[in-house]
């Protein structure tokens, strides 16, 4: 499957500004974030993945009902995320969980492996071992009697996506799935990095996008195909050597007006050797996540923004339509969502700089898509 000709300029982008930005911090409080006056309760719970030794902290909410609701498990995307998933000055898992805990649904949002008050080691994980997380989350629910029995599911964004998909396929007690923005395609058919307005308005020249974007590719091929580790390691060290005069550059050649978005790319650029040499990198670069999806047999739901920069919408729901399909599933439901971005903001580019220039944290077409869906397949 062909792949848009976009820039690839660095998946670290993303990731380690998560890492630098707490949304909560970094701006006043957002219009959609709820007050605590919530018409539910809110339970903060610890809850143990046996396997891995690690205890995981989350908060549950629970609507106000005399019978058994359904439940959700929220998967986080990219990134060391806490339980409200907060960057960009926006908290969507917690807008998220509001609004589905309104309407009736249970919902579980956990801080990641490592972060927060959740035991473990983030940066040793991988994909398979946040869908193990996920999976004891689910356990958890199981224990509690306000769960209707056969009626939890998981959701995942971004990587939860992908996460939420390996636990879907791993267990039959998974009700349903739901992936926003959730990736079909390997790690290395998928455009890494920032997008849209962030690079068409040219504040880097295309000799240095190229130059970045050259070495980028060979790093990935040194990881996709060395067999030996300490080689391959190795190889990809020497590789990276560029990526501090590529940082040097950005700062010099940057204009004025983007020097706030250029410093975060020359970090970004400087800074992502570690996650190049990470076992997380390795298993989402080279993973297909139609692998998974073939095995999914419970209902899902799918949806991309139109505008998402980092996982496009047509490739990707595109790969997991086919994959659901070969599969034998019966039940699913592909959508693309119009003027949203990644993070389901109605947006003008989709751009990452854009992100918290927006004041909408979660666009209500795509709250509604996903409770209306839920409702529909609990009731």
């Amino acid at each position: 499957m062909s792949i848009p000709n976009r820039t690839i300029v660095v998946f670290a982008f993303v990731v380690i500004s998560l890492s630098l930005c707490d949304g909560a911090e970094v701006v006043a409080r957002k219009a959609q974030q709820p007050n605590e006056r919530y018409p539910y309760t809110e339970q903060e719970v610890f809850f143990l993945n046996a396997k891995d030794h690690v205890r995981l902290a989350g908060t549950l909410s629970l609507p106000l009902s005399p019978d058994p609701v359904p439940a959700v498990v929220l998967c986080t995307g990219s990134g060391p995320q806490d339980r409200n998933e907060a960057m960009f000055g926006h908290k969507p898992f917690l807008v998220l969980a509001d609004h589905l805990t309104r309407l009736g649904i249970a919902v579980l949002r956990v801080d990641d492996r490592g972060v927060g008050k959740s035991t473990g080691i983030f940066s040793e994980a991988t994909s398979a071992d946040f869908a193990a997380d996920a999976l004891a989350g689910l356990e958890y629910l199981k224990t509690r009697k306000e769960i209707a029995p056969g009626k939890i599911g998981l959701l995942g964004h971004c990587e939860g996506g992908l996460v939420a998909s390996l636990a879907a396929a791993a267990s039959r007690e998974v009700a349903f799935l739901v992936m926003m923005g959730g990736p079909g395609l390997p790690g290395d058919q998928i455009v890494l990095g920032p997008g849209g307005d962030d690079l068409d308005g040219e504040w880097l020249s295309r000799e240095l996008i190229a130059q970045m974007r050259g070495a980028q590719e060979r790093i990935f091929t040194i990881i996709k195909n060395e067999k030996d580790h300490n080689l391959a390691q190795a190889r990809v060290r020497k590789e990276a050597e560029v990526f501090r005069s590529i940082a040097a550059r950005i700062r010099v050649e940057a204009a004025a007006s983007h020097r706030e978005a250029a410093e975060t790319a020359a970090v970004a650029v400087e800074g992502q050797l570690p996650l190049l040499l990470s076992r997380w990198f390795q298993f989402y670069l080279t993973y297909d996540p139609r692998t998974a999806l073939l095995k999914v047999k419970c209902p899902v739901l799918a949806v991309n923004g139109e505008r998402d920069v980092q996982v496009p919408a047509k490739e990707n729901l595109e790969a997991i339509r086919e994959a659901l399909s070969v599969g034998g599933n019966t039940d699913y439901t592909v959508l693309q969502l119009a003027n949203l971005n990644h993070l389901f903001q109605t947006a003008r580019t989709g751009a990452i700089s854009e992100y918290d220039q927006i004041e909408e944290t979660f666009s209500v077409l795509a709250l509604d898509t996903v409770s209306s869906w839920i409702l529909k397949h609990t009731q």
